[in-house]
């Protein structure tokens, strides 16, 4: 007998988004190019994570994919990245 309660719902499926980021800009802002594929300009500079922290959160603010989970998985020292939405 399974412990715990069932799921809630069926489990959203995993999608990738590519980002083009623009570090150490004088304001941050967001620029969808298609429906996959972002343009990010944060004040934020690239250093110890500080730039990728700002993309994740201009990133949750855009209502596609507000309330959704993201994380870089593939770009982390790069201005192009791969971001998971789950």
């Amino acid at each position: 007998m399974p412990k715990g309660p069932g799921p809630v719902g069926p489990p959203r499926a995993e999608t990738f988004i590519k980002v083009k980021v623009h570090p150490d800009s004088s304001r941050d802002r967001v620029e969808r190019k298609a429906p996959d594929a972002y343009e990010l300009w944060v004040k934020a500079p690239p250093e110890q994570g500080r730039a990728n922290a700002a993309v994740l959160a201009l990133l949750a603010r855009e209502p596609p994919l507000a309330g959704r989970r993201l994380r870089i998985v593939k770009g982390l020292t790069s201005p192009s990245k791969i971001v998971s939405v789950f």
